[in-house]
């Protein structure tokens, strides 16, 4: 699917931007919605349309998706950037402005950009499938799960749409989970890793399983684009083991991650404020093998990912620059 309009939510972010830039290279006609504030970094001279205003601006939304062959919402705020009221007006309330824009204009379909943490393993499961549907740990959690139901109703009553679950994100331009993880990998002043594990996947690979959800995806469907399930552990040996650092050689333990919720809540309770994204709910999440599989997006979408290793040119050329 080339030489289309896609536009595109969230297009400054970190993987807005690496989609944006596919796009153009893709042969896409790219519209991309900006705050005001927003810094669009290299794509302020790429070829992209921009349209300036935010997921409450119903006039901007509706001129960004009018028309669009594939609207890519991606645009969305974390409880490390918001207190749990806005993160919930953002990821929810402004899905349902994008829906609404796609109902009041012509558009081909849409793709939605949830995350894997909606979906967990089940009982003594390895890994999680896009059926295991999990209670929501978090503002960001609960928000991304409604946000995923106001899609399904979408696709079943207005148009198409097909929503995408990426998991743990890694690239260049991710100043938070790749930075980490780099510098467990890397740095001898960061002496300790995570307990627990996760998925990992490159943010090129994510990239591309978003493009093959807009051309293959199936109507109401949802897609898990994961990589790799690695522990901590085993992230960290074989970062160190291929850039040549200083891995972390001690495992923070579960039990002092599991303290440290209640802490964090008892601050938030006595400053009135949430001063801590974590709550002893997160702090259990955080210590536990987080996999998932990615079998219906290879099967349906053709989506590949791969390893690690292969992402760590580009990233490392980033890191260094930019974070060194």
């Amino acid at each position: 699917m080339t030489g289309n309009i896609a536009a595109v939510t969230g297009a400054t972010g970190f993987l807005g931007s690496h989609l944006c830039t596919q796009l153009l290279a893709d042969g896409w006609d790219v519209r991309g919605l900006s705050r005001p504030t927003s810094d669009r970094g290299d794509l302020e001279d790429r070829d992209i349309e921009w349209y300036v205003g935010d997921l409450f601006d119903g006039e901007t939304l509706r001129d960004l998706v009018d028309g669009a062959d594939v609207v890519f919402h991606l645009a969305g705020i974390g409880l490390w950037s918001a207190g749990p009221e806005t993160v919930h007006r953002v990821n929810v309330d402004g899905t349902e402005n994008v829906l609404e824009a796609c109902r009041d204009r012509e558009i081909g379909r849409l793709v939605f950009t949830s995350t894997s943490g909606t979906r967990r393993p089940d009982g003594d499961a390895s890994f999680a499938d896009e059926t295991d549907v999990a209670e929501p740990i978090g503002a960001y959690q609960e928000s991304k799960a409604i946000a995923e139901r106001l899609v399904d109703e979408y696709a079943q009553a207005d148009g198409e749409a097909v929503t995408a679950h990426p998991t743990s994100i890694f690239g260049p331009g991710d100043e938070a989970f790749t930075a980490q993880l780099l510098s467990m990998g890397l740095e001898p002043t960061m002496p300790a890793y995570l307990p627990g594990g996760l998925s990992i996947v490159g943010v090129s690979d994510v990239v591309d399983g978003l493009l093959l959800a807009a051309d293959r995806g199936g109507n109401g469907e949802h897609y898990i684009l994961g990589g790799e399930n690695l522990t901590y552990r085993q992230a960290v040996a074989r970062l160190s083991h291929t850039l040549d650092g200083t891995p972390a050689r001690i495992q923070v333990p579960a039990t002092a991650i599991h303290a440290a919720g209640p802490v964090a809540e008892a601050a938030s309770a006595v400053a009135g404020v949430r001063m801590f994204p974590f709550d002893r709910q997160m702090a259990q999440l955080a210590t536990e093998r987080l996999f998932y599989t990615s079998k219906k997006a290879q099967s349906e979408l053709g989506y590949e990912y791969q390893p690690l290793e292969a992402h760590l040119p580009e990233t490392m050329e980033w890191y260094r620059e930019e974070l060194q």
